[in-house]
């Protein structure tokens, strides 16, 4: 079995449109979240959003006959990829048919697929793009990025909701580690803060209706009453360790255990008793070596609706034992990232891998009323500088899939 090592990172949030102002922001406990400004929210009850700031494609090598091929979840994985690639130094390092992509997205397009159906009813079928279903279908950043980069190996998206991106570096993780490829650029992005989205998600009852930033995502917090619906795109370089070293990479982290599974319970609700989470947990804290004995950080799914957080609360004491849980650093930043979707786990593993090689938990910034049900140490309010040896960043998604990564620093 290879090792697999993280050279490069690259993301696109709520935060900022690069790794260091995201984390920057995110340890200085800043708020992503504020008003829709992408379309007109009268008549909605959900009026904010954890939108992308500042987006300039051409800032990424990305050209305008190109954004105007693409949508903005593709944009958004480009420039995340155009980072890590960037940073990892891997173009021209690697076999093209030993480089494959697993970049992925929970919903795709949603935008071009909003748009041009407006186009079908109000101006009938003639007036629909041509690039519609090229633009729409949710493999299209992996495709993009591909092209871009020459990556003629695996080229294999997933979608799993919520759970997408981390599912997504698992899967890339898997084929390094087996030796069918040296080098994956993997992670998940989405655009999806539209009319339709919005609506959808407030029709579940899956958002919070409290117009208000900074309490309206509540991860752990007796109040929360729904998830912030946030965009952007992570994006890692993985490569063979071996190769890495050999040819002089920096290593930024290390992927040393991964764990998929599924609650076959619900398609929206997470299974009572979190028994799918706290398995997916254990078997990528096996994969790991992990003791049991080592000092434990975990970047949390922590959606803020009533019940995930109770229930991955449960999950993480059924996954390490109710004493180890209690000495678990846990903490969620969808408070200030709002919920990414597809790429909200390909952040929170950024997010996970910064803690372990800083020593500093990003904080669960809006987290003030107790609640009986979510009674972990959830690093509230502010950042904490503390030194973990293990971490692990978890992910949830409708339809009942779990995910969870287990990494440590780099050497």
């Amino acid at each position: 079995m290879h090792r697999v090592a993280v050279t490069g990172m690259g993301i696109i949030s709520p935060l900022g449109n690069d790794v260091g102002s995201f984390w920057k922001a995110l340890l200085g406990g800043e708020c992503g979240i504020g008003p829709i400004t992408r379309f007109d929210t009268q008549g909605f009850k959900v009026k904010i959003a954890a939108e992308v700031k500042g987006f300039e494609p051409g800032a990424y090598g990305i050209e305008v006959a190109e954004a105007r091929r693409m949508d903005l979840f593709s944009q958004y994985a480009m420039a995340a990829a155009h980072q890590a690639m960037a940073q990892s130094g891997l173009m021209g390092q690697v076999e093209p048919h030993r480089f494959g992509v697993n970049i992925s997205s929970g919903i795709g397009g949603i935008e071009t697929m909003f748009r041009e159906s407006e186009k079908l009813i109000n101006r009938g079928p003639g007036r629909v793009s041509p690039l519609c279903i090229p633009t729409m279908i949710g493999n299209m950043a992996a495709g993009n990025a591909a092209i871009k980069y020459n990556a003629q190996g695996a080229c294999v998206p997933v979608i799993t909701a919520c759970a997408t991106s981390t599912h997504s570096v698992g899967e890339a993780c898997r084929l390094i580690r087996h030796g069918y490829i040296d080098a994956m650029l993997t992670g998940g992005s989405e655009a999806s803060v539209t009319p339709i989205a919005i609506a959808g998600f407030t029709s579940s009852m899956a958002l919070s209706e409290t117009n208000e930033p900074l309490a309206s995502s509540l991860p752990f917090d007796l109040n929360r009453k729904g998830f912030v619906l946030g965009e952007g795109a992570a994006v890692l370089v993985l490569e063979n360790m071996e190769m890495a070293r050999k040819r002089g990479a920096k290593i930024l982290g290390e992927i040393v255990g991964y764990g998929a599974t599924c609650d076959a319970s619900h398609i929206t609700a997470p299974q009572p008793e979190g028994d799918g989470a706290a398995r997916a947990m254990r078997l990528a804290l096996e994969e790991a070596g992990d003791s049991g004995r080592e000092s434990l950080y975990i970047n949390a799914h922590g959606t803020g609706t009533p019940l995930n957080d109770k229930t991955e609360t449960l999950a993480i004491k059924r996954a390490l034992g109710e004493a180890r849980a209690r000495e678990a650093a846990i903490s969620s930043i969808k408070g200030a990232t709002g919920h990414m979707l597809g790429a909200a786990g390909g952040a929170e593993l950024i997010a996970t891998l910064l803690a372990l090689s800083e020593g500093v938990l990003p904080p669960t910034i809006p987290l003030k009323t107790k609640d009986a049900a979510c009674d972990l140490d959830y690093v509230p309010h502010v950042a904490r500088r503390e030194t973990r040896e293990l971490g692990l960043s978890v992910s949830l998604g409708f339809g009942g899939h779990n995910g969870a990564l287990a990494v440590r620093r780099g050497t």
